[in-house]
């Protein structure tokens, strides 16, 4: 029995309760072994693939049953026989070439410059003001509008399409890694620096590691908005000496009116993107962040 002070000072007595033996528990599934189908629609890369064949198939439906204009909508069936022309004849790889040997430049660069101010903010207070200072000033600037500054200092061709580039990948990267430094928790920072840990060793093994998470989310959204301005760029000056990238290839061919051909080549720049997003970064990201249980 166990005793209690009431509120008006009675004493209550509360009966002890034994459990009596538990029994084992029947009809339910501890561990069972998964099925086929329910091992293959674990994969994630089987999931997106599935979500873009639902959208491959409405749209070739819709313009089929809605009977649309092959010249201002064409079929995915027509698109699909176009990329396949443009693959045998090559044309497809050279544009594909021209444009990510570009993108692949201007995102490295963007890559270093965003980490030479990130060590310059890490190591010093006035290099923080000034890091937070330059991505207020130009992250919301959109580099397509540097464009004409770009002519002008580069002239036409590849260092043109790679400083634009460079403008959209450098602050997303240095706004995003400069946030996941900022929220590294101070018993980590205690522990580099009990260590003796400073300046590129401390940033290197203690702060990229445990800020990682916002530093691949900074790196995709550079490759995204990468992507997205060197397209933009080869839309509008992508020529150089008679040839061009996928831009230059979506401008040329719909100033012709070949509605198929800027549809492969839309297509193709969402392939590309696809690739990636689900193989190059979503494999790091689970060597990293997942396996080192920092994300599910």
């Amino acid at each position: 029995m166990t005793e209690s002070a009431s509120q008006d000072g009675t004493t209550l007595i509360r009966p002890e309760i034994e459990a009596g033996s538990l029994k084992a528990t029947e009809q339910v599934d501890v561990e069972r072994k998964l099925s086929i189908v329910e091992r293959i629609s674990n994969i994630n890369s089987v999931r997106k693939l599935t979500v873009l064949l639902v959208l491959i198939v409405l749209w070739e439906a819709y313009t089929k049953l809605a009977e649309v204009e092959e010249l201002l909508f064409p079929p995915f069936s027509a698109t699909l026989i176009t990329l396949w022309d443009t693959i045998q004849t090559g044309e497809l790889f050279e544009k594909i070439w021209i444009t990510v040997a570009i993108l692949v430049q201007g995102y490295v660069a963007g890559m270093v410059l965003g980490a030479v101010l990130l060590v310059f903010a890490v190591m010093s207070r006035v290099g923080s003001d000034f890091l937070s200072t330059m991505t207020a000033m130009f992250q919301p600037l959109p580099a397509i509008s540097l464009l004409p500054l770009a002519i002008l200092w580069f002239d036409l061709g590849a260092p043109s399409l790679i400083f634009v580039t460079i403008h959209s990948v450098l602050w997303a990267v240095a706004l995003s890694t400069h946030v996941g430094f900022m929220s590294v928790s101070m018993t980590q920072r205690m522990v580099g620096q009990n260590y003796g840990l400073r300046g590129v060793s401390y940033i290197a093994k203690i702060l990229v590691p445990a800020a990682f998470g916002s530093i691949l989310t900074g790196m995709k959204i550079g490759w995204a908005f990468a992507w997205r301005t060197i397209i933009g760029a080869e839309l509008v000056f992508g020529a150089q000496s008679g040839k061009g990238g996928l831009g230059w290839m979506i401008y040329e061919k719909g100033d012709n009116l070949e509605t198929t051909y800027v549809f492969a080549a839309l297509f193709t720049v969402i392939v590309i993107g696809l690739l990636v997003e689900n193989f190059l970064f979503r494999n790091v990201e689970m060597w990293t962040i997942n396996k080192w249980g920092m994300q599910r």
